[in-house]
């Protein structure tokens, strides 16, 4: 850890969510690859942007592109992946913006530390919402949009999760949203519904 380092204060939080005029939360989007977590959290996106509602998604693969490009697919490296994540959405919520974030993050040692981050805020604790993204391994296999599915039963890619690395299911996510089952539509209902709800949108649109 770093030394000879200080924090230096801005605005509280109350007084950034008053001047947005919206609370900052972070909605972890979790789940297999192939599961439509991207799909549906671009979609729960614009929603929220439509609805007047300061949103920003981060994305697994784009992360990789800059912030963690460093990082490979070791359990190590994934760990770190999610803390740097992690860390990032709660600045984006800490500044009064819905962060949605779309990564595997198989663990779920990681997915609580992601949790206990935001919850231990010296402000009192920021809103975690885990989406648990879920569908049966045989229908990501048959969708298999990049063809890593493929790669992996052919042992090109090692550590591929679902096929020879682990994926630790949420035990209690504040929502679960079958994409076999619903349309994008109704998936993003679903979580607008309970965003409202627990008072952290003031206002619903129907999904058309």
């Amino acid at each position: 850890m770093a030394t000879n380092i200080t924090w230096h204060p801005s605005l509280s939080r109350a007084e950034r969510t008053q001047l947005a005029g919206q609370q900052g939360f972070t909605i972890w989007f979790t789940g297999l690859s192939a599961s439509g977590k991207s799909t549906v959290a671009t979609a729960l996106e614009q929603h929220l942007l439509h609805m007047g509602v300061a949103a920003y998604r981060l994305d697994g693969d784009n992360v990789r592109f800059g912030l963690n490009k460093d990082l490979g697919f070791s359990e190590k490296d994934r760990n770190e992946n999610i803390r740097r994540i992690a860390e990032v959405a709660k600045l984006f919520a800490d500044s009064a913006t819905v962060a949605l974030t779309s990564f595997i993050s198989p663990y779920r040692a990681d997915r609580e530390v992601a949790r206990a981050l935001h919850a231990g805020d010296k402000e009192g604790g920021i809103p975690f919402v885990e989406v648990y993204v879920e569908v049966p391994i045989e229908v990501a296999e048959q969708r298999d949009p990049k063809g890593l599915y493929k790669k992996a039963r052919a042992g090109e890619i090692k550590e591929f999760t679902g096929i020879s690395a682990p994926y630790e299911a949420p035990e209690a996510p504040e929502i679960t949203i079958r994409t076999d089952l619903l349309s994008v539509e109704e998936c993003v209902q679903k979580i607008v519904d309970y965003l409202a709800e627990k008072g952290l949108v003031s206002q619903t649109k129907e999904i058309k």
